[in-house]
């Protein structure tokens, strides 16, 4: 019964003037045992003279403890600080009553008001012994019958015995309907091992072994640091995720909300704390001048890298935003965001890039001066089934708003490419590249600045294999790996935001930029360390199942294309990649011919995409077939190397 009480009644809390009452009650009853132990545990004193004294003592401590606003932190929660105005207030009063019982002895004012320093000091003794106990004594009882019986304690570990892992503690240990228990804290500086904060032991970092886990029945470790170097962050985390327990980590402290922490904010490690590269931070100085009073177009904007350059591009002082796409539900589920997010000056479009009339509408009346254009059919396995599609978008649907660009007058495009592009083996790789060529041919007419970025698979993307890997982590596996092999470079959708923006800044036209993501990754340790991060074991709980490889799928990402080096930027994480020579003209006269062989489904697309892209080679494919000669001369120059 009384559980039930505390929990309907969970959202009020007792009047600051009922605390207020029971302190007054609790100094009255000190001040009573005072005289009692001042005269040996008898009652060999005036009693006539304390009940005279009583009021003025109560008053006084009434003052003080409405001066420093003692009776009003809520009692559940005490902490340290609720002390120290208990305190404050204690030494005031007594301050007040020596100060009283001197003006007395000199003016006379208030008879029988000589109260012996002893009492005073055993007074202030027993008064704060008493409030202190009592708000802890409610606290622990508040505590025993608002935990549930049927909820089990959760024993846990905070990495990082700092000011952070205190504050962590104290998160979660206040909190109310959670059964915690901290088992210690870990950390490595020897100064600290072997003490205790607030009762819990600090462990070295020796004890993170698997004996100690099972022994002290530990199902998490939270990574509460301050202040840490990513690649430091990441060698601690990849030390405990083969242990049999849930990795989680306090975001930094500038993400607190209103400077405290939350438990909501506790949140797993993502793969993306895993990368073999630190995040890549870019500096946006420039961005914010180029965007100046300017109207932005986005295409594709409610896709995920979309998306994102809208989350950003909203930050800065331009004139128009608009956002262009063809999927009516995520570009709604944007617009809620954005306005949500305080955000009105954009102009959601749902629309198709394939359709050039809506386009020359949309350009005739918003012309736009930055064009951002990240609208495209992006999986391969689809696109290598339906080559028709990805010429129509990627292909043609670029050529439109190029062509419109130049037309209207656009000061900047910017195109979002992938390096699937490079030495393409698939289609939608080979319809990206011949995009990109198409881009280079109207550069030469030096009218719009076209800037290309070129990055790797993007983390948390529609489609990506991390939102594919969670999904069957969810339904209990297996994961599937298409070799044993295969590596990728990743990044994250921020970052690549970041890329696109700076690169649309930097850029004078025509420049390719690629993006230094450090070493690729290689696919089989991602699945490996995503079953560890949800507290899981492989193969014991979830199995890794390789599938082999899919149509059109390589078995490693390149970022340069044969006859292609690089040049410097500004940014050491930035570079631009010089491109190999072509015949612009007879380059843009084949695209074209693809884009009308396409429009009357004819079936020689793909070879008239082969002859656009030499290098383009298709590998576990249908289209493999039309590679005879390309495979026969690759292998003839091999030949001729090897004899040299």
């Amino acid at each position: 019964m009384i559980r039930k009480y505390i929990f309907d009644n969970d959202k009020h809390y007792a009047s600051k003037w009922t605390v207020l009452f029971v302190d007054l009650c609790i100094v009255g009853i000190s001040f009573t045992l005072a005289y009692f132990i001042r005269f040996n545990l008898s009652f060999n004193f005036e009693v006539q003279r304390l009940w005279s004294q009583l009021p003025l003592v109560i008053i006084l401590f009434l003052s003080s403890f409405i001066i420093s606003g003692s009776y009003k932190g809520v009692v559940r929660h005490t902490g340290i600080k609720d002390v120290y105005a208990i305190f404050n207030a204690i030494c005031m009063a007594s301050i007040g009553i020596i100060g009283i019982i001197l003006v007395n002895r000199q003016i006379g004012f208030y008879e029988n008001f000589t109260i012996p320093l002893s009492i005073i000091i055993i007074n202030s003794l027993l008064t704060f012994i008493a409030l202190t106990a009592s708000r802890y004594v409610f606290k622990i009882c508040y505590e025993t019958l608002i935990k549930s019986d049927n909820v089990p304690t959760t024993n846990l570990l905070i990495y990082g015995a700092g000011e952070s892992g205190i504050i962590t503690y104290n998160t979660l240990t206040n909190h109310s309907k959670m059964k915690v228990r901290v088992i210690g804290f870990i950390d490595s500086n020897p100064q600290k091992v072997g003490k205790q904060i607030n009762g819990v032991k600090v462990f070295s970092k020796s004890k993170l072994t698997k004996d100690f886990i099972a022994y002290n029945n530990i199902t998490e470790i939270i990574f509460s640091i301050q202040n840490v170097n990513p690649n430091h962050l990441r060698k601690l985390v990849n030390e405990v995720v083969d242990l049999d327990v849930k990795v989680k980590i306090v975001p930094p402290v500038e993400d607190w909300i209103n400077g405290e922490l939350k438990l909501s904010q506790i949140k797993r490690v993502q793969i993306e704390d895993l990368l073999d590269r630190p995040p890549i931070e870019i500096k946006n100085s420039k961005v914010a001048k180029d965007f100046d009073d300017k109207v932005i177009m986005v295409t594709g904007g409610a896709g995920s890298i979309g998306s994102e350059l809208v989350r950003q591009i909203c930050k800065y002082d331009y004139r128009t935003l608009v956002i262009i796409d063809q999927a009516e539900s995520a570009l709604y589920d944007l617009q809620q965001e954005l306005k949500q997010a305080g955000f009105f000056n954009f102009v959601p479009i749902v629309s198709d890039i394939r359709d050039k009339n809506k386009m020359r509408v949309l350009f005739d009346e918003y012309k736009p001066n930055r064009i951002f254009h990240a609208a495209a059919y992006k999986h391969v396995p689809l696109m290598e089934q339906n080559p028709y599609e990805a010429i129509k978008i990627n292909i043609a649907g670029t050529k439109n708003i190029v062509d419109l660009s130049i037309e209207y007058g656009v000061e900047k495009f910017v195109f979002v490419s992938t390096d699937k592009a490079v030495n393409p083996t698939n289609i939608m790789g080979a319809s990206k590249r011949i995009a990109e060529m198409y881009i280079s041919c109207r550069q030469q007419e030096e009218k719009t600045k076209f800037v290309t970025t070129r990055f790797g698979n993007v983390l948390g993307s529609n489609g990506s294999v991390i939102p594919l890997f969670r999904k069957q982590i969810e339904k209990g596996g297996p994961l599937t790996v298409t070799h044993k092999d295969i590596t990728r470079y990743f990044m994250t959708i921020p970052e690549a935001s970041q890329l696109v923006l700076e690169a649309g800044a930097m850029g004078k036209g025509g420049e390719i930029f690629i993006f230094d993501m450090g070493e690729s990754v290689k696919i089989l340790d991602l699945a490996k360390n995503m079953i560890r991060l949800s507290g899981l074991n492989y193969p014991e709980d979830i199995d890794i199942k390789i599938t082999g490889l899919r149509p059109g799928e390589k078995l490693y990402e390149e970022l340069l294309a044969n006859g292609e080096n690089t040049l410097p930027t500004y940014h050491d994480k930035i570079m631009i990649s010089k491109v190999r020579e072509i015949d612009y003209s007879s380059v843009r006269a084949k695209i074209d011919e693809l884009c009308v062989s396409n429009m009357f489904f004819k079936e020689n697309t793909v070879k008239l995409m082969k002859n656009i892209v030499p290098e383009f080679v298709s590998n576990n494919s249908d289209f493999c077939k039309f590679d005879e000669k390309k495979r026969e001369k690759k292998e003839e120059t091999s030949t001729q190397l090897v004899t040299k």
